[in-house]
């Protein structure tokens, strides 16, 4: 497949607003639809130096499909975000969750040679090799999300922090439980076969015996709202009386809420994650048993487009001393509650 079949070209232009580089903490499934460009472009916005139009820049971007509403959101920033620079032109390449596809969109950005590309793999260890090839091509790749095998394959990446996660959510209720050694807590993790829920749960494991708190029952879904639902529903039948449940991911959440509410459970609170405007309505609502969930930013290949075309345009990052742009970048996973919950709601995701 070569570019003009995969990849739809959009030239962008507009204001030069943008948000602050390396630091951004935005988003986080039931409809497939992110929120419109311009909420999803939506928080504290400075200008810079870094800001002001330069040598135009051709970045190629590839994601996996936007089959939920996290990764919908995830795409919707990028272009977003590249939509604020007239310097910057964005090759959106097809959502597939097909390896080969994706990297055959890859070897079309680099035979068009782009400026940059901003990749977030469907699997990272499949789309090493392509990759590899695109910076010995001396095409600078930013790796968003799904870390690649080699070190090498990428200039910059850009991480949510899922261990983080973990600790926040197990903080959080730990806050609100510590003083009861007997409660019952649960965990509804998303895939298991993925590190990704490894390094959440063992975020969770690791907060909770800080108070001395752990894990009572523990089920898996698969970040969707059907899986959610038979999970939930699994872990209510299993477990008679509950505390607190912490929920991986905020799509499936749909499927989690509906689960409690056939069974006509409340006598738990439960934490979400990822950051879902669903979510956030709920906590705001103030009659959901959502009180709380954490942040796992659906800004980061938005937060790729704008390291890469200050990577090709030979920028450093504003605010920090040293020269160029990190080769690490990781976000953080900030909770959102009834206190904060105002801030949180314009970089929210629709499920």
């Amino acid at each position: 497949m070569t570019s003009s079949t995969a990849v739809r070209t959009r030239r962008v232009s507009g204001a030069f607003i943008a948000a602050a580089c390396a630091a951004l903490v935005v988003t986080g499934c039931v409809s497939n639809e992110p929120r419109d460009e311009e909420t999803a472009a939506a928080g504290p916005v400075t200008t810079t130096e870094n800001d002001e139009p330069g040598d135009e820049v051709v970045i190629g971007f590839s994601a996996p499909a936007a089959d939920h509403g996290w990764m919908g959101a995830i795409t919707a920033a990028a272009e977003a975000e590249a939509e604020k620079y007239e310097d910057v032109e964005l090759r959106v390449a097809e959502g597939t969750n097909d390896v080969n596809v994706q990297i055959s969109q890859i070897e079309g950005f680099i035979t068009d040679e782009v400026d940059a590309i901003v990749l977030l793999p469907f699997d990272g260890a499949a789309l090493t090799e392509v990759a590899l090839e695109a910076m010995e091509a001396g095409i600078p790749v930013i790796n968003v999300d799904r870390e690649f095998t080699s070190p090498f394959a990428a200039r910059t990446t850009v991480l949510g922090d899922n261990y983080g996660m973990g600790v926040s959510a197990g903080t959080y209720i730990c806050e609100q439980l510590g003083d009861n050694p007997d409660a019952v807590v649960a965990e509804i993790a998303g895939i298991d076969a993925l590190p990704l829920t490894t390094d959440r749960s063992n975020g969770f494991k690791d907060a909770l015996e800080d108070c001395g708190l752990d894990v009572d029952a523990r089920v898996a879904a698969d970040f969707t709202v059907a899986g959610g639902e038979e999970a939930t529903a699994n872990l209510l039948s299993a477990e008679p009386e509950i505390d607190a449940i912490w929920n991986h991911d905020d799509d499936q959440g749909i499927g989690v809420l509906a689960a409690i509410e056939n069974a006509g459970r409340d006598e738990f609170f439960l934490v979400g994650g990822a950051g879902s405007s669903d979510m956030m309505e709920e906590i705001q609502s103030g009659d959901s048993v959502v009180q709380a969930t954490v942040i796992y930013p659906s800004t980061q290949a938005a937060d790729g487009v704008k390291l890469a075309r200050l990577i090709a345009q030979n920028k450093t990052i504003g605010d920090l001393a040293s020269i160029g742009v990190p080769r690490t970048v990781q976000l953080f996973a900030p909770v959102v509650t009834a206190d904060n919950v105002e801030e949180y709601l314009p970089i929210g995701f629709d499920s």
